[in-house]
């Protein structure tokens, strides 16, 4: 993408859509990566960054499996 500009998962489901190289489950399965890869981004770049620990409701996570797993119950 122009502008060192990083795609969303979707943006990225479908532009592969689109080429039509990939089967719907790879895509799925590469999606669900991704998605994970940007939440642990996001995840460590609000813990370098001084970001409250909580999620909503007054719970914190010791790291981002812990988040991931309570949040999203390891949806890989």
């Amino acid at each position: 993408m122009n502008n060192n500009k990083q795609q969303t998962t979707v943006e990225w489901i479908e532009q592969e859509m689109l080429k039509g190289n990939l089967s719907l489950k790879e895509i799925l399965i590469q999606a669900k990566e991704m998605d994970r890869e940007q939440k642990k981004h996001a995840y460590d770049w609000g813990e370098t960054n001084g970001a409250d620990e909580c999620n909503g409701d007054g719970a914190t996570h010791e790291n981002f499996e812990q988040y991931y797993q309570e949040t999203y119950g390891g949806n890989k």
